[in-house]
């Protein structure tokens, strides 16, 4: 097989889950992450429908999944005075099943450690694509030629910056931005649980706050323009959150003098990548967040393992011809990732005006929700998933 040796940049869901299966497949796999190390907690992320479970049963994860489940949390909207007014409910936020992204990256990423080489710590620099390969550079490892680059390193992907463009033409702002602060690390939830929780959120116009769950202690979505910051000062990003909430009255004013005592405050903008010419160029691809990402939509991570797995499934029934299996991979995907659509979850969560806020809470109660969410299970199938273990003819994981 040709195109054996390939280079994955980021070590979060997409890129741990590529590995996992062209190293299954036979391919010498190299992962570079600029993070020292895994990043442990983070927000919540879930899989829903048939499609996702059947990826995580062919990796042989399912079970571990399960294991180390988070149990569902309802979000009880309420006025100044704490007053409920509407439910969200957490088999909607949640899917079938909900896991901390930090214990995701980790089950994952322990299948793979042991035969694939991670560089933490170092980031890509330079790619350049020669007839039979891509020479890269890295910020401290020396460089390196690899027959194939994947970017699996999200929606600031730069591996994206360096092959198709800078990002303002390819990330679209929605108009919004997020933020979570106190986000629980593994150690301090109940892993496997499946009782359900409750958090509270309040809205002013083109804001939300949402306080308590056990996922994060408190979350925050917000009506901007596009703010300039760099996203690893967290002092800049305390002074945004405040300055947005400073108005906002029931519990908000305690939970921003709270901010400082959180050193995991992650503020970034909702928005959606656009790759109108197809994830893939050349001998570099993109996968996950990097090439369909869009921020709370809701089938982010299902969306980065079952790309990881078309991929790489592709790429072995084209015995490593890349121009052959790149064409289908963005065939395949172009259709599925129309799941995650060019839905924006801020208007819905953070209404600009009081009428939406209501008329978001009364729709929250209405059987108009039941069909939305139904449609959202159903969007998740929507792709005629092969048996790539099976067409390649490798045996069950281990």
């Amino acid at each position: 097989m040709r195109n054996t040796t390939v280079l994955i940049s980021g070590a979060g869901i997409a890129g741990p889950a590529l590995a996992y299966w062209l190293h299954r497949y036979g391919f010498a796999v190299t992962v570079v992450e600029r993070a020292p190390a895994l990043r442990p907690g983070g927000q919540a992320v879930d899989f829903k429908g048939h499609t996702h479970r059947t990826v995580l049963e062919r990796m042989s994860i399912l079970d571990d999944v399960e294991a180390r489940r988070t149990g569902a949390t309802d979000t009880v909207f309420v006025d100044q005075r704490g007053t409920r007014l509407a439910l969200m409910s957490g088999d909607f936020t949640g899917g079938d099943v909900e896991i901390l992204r930090g214990d995701l990256s980790e089950i994952i990423y322990r299948r793979t450690a042991d035969h694939c080489e991670y560089l933490f710590g170092d980031s890509i620099t330079a790619l350049t694509e020669t007839g039979d390969g891509v020479h890269v550079e890295f910020e401290h490892a020396p460089g390196r030629t690899f027959d194939l680059v994947f970017g699996a390193d999200g929606i600031h992907s730069r591996v994206r910056a360096l092959t198709f463009g800078p990002e303002r033409e390819f990330v679209q702002h929605l108009g919004y931005h997020y933020a979570v602060a106190g986000a629980s690390p593994r150690s301090t939830t109940t892993t496997g649980s499946r009782e359900r929780a409750i958090a509270h959120g309040h809205n002013a116009p083109g804001r939300l706050a949402i306080s308590g769950g056990p996922k994060a202690q408190q979350m925050y979505i917000f009506a901007s323009p596009e703010l300039d910051y760099a996203r690893d000062d967290s002092a800049t990003q305390r002074r945004i959150l405040t300055e947005a909430f400073a108005d906002v009255g029931w519990e908000v004013p305690r939970m921003l003098a709270e901010l400082a005592d959180f050193d995991d405050i992650y503020l970034d903008s909702v928005s959606q990548v656009r790759m109108a010419g197809g994830y893939t160029k050349g001998r570099v691809a993109l996968v996950g967040d990097s090439g369909y990402g869009n921020t709370l939509g809701g089938f982010g991570t299902g969306l980065a393992v079952v790309g990881a797995y078309v991929i790489a499934g592709e790429l072995t029934l084209a015995d490593g011809d890349h121009t052959v299996a790149f064409a289908r991979y963005d065939r395949i995907m172009r259709r599925y990732a129309k799941i995650a659509g060019n839905s924006n979850a801020g208007p819905f969560l953070a209404p600009k005006t009081g009428l939406g806020i209501r008329t978001r809470n009364w729709f929250l109660g209405s059987r108009l929700f039941g069909w939305m969410a139904e449609y959202g299970d159903n969007a998740a199938d929507d792709i005629d998933l092969r048996d790539y273990p099976a067409l390649v003819g490798v045996g069950d994981a281990h």
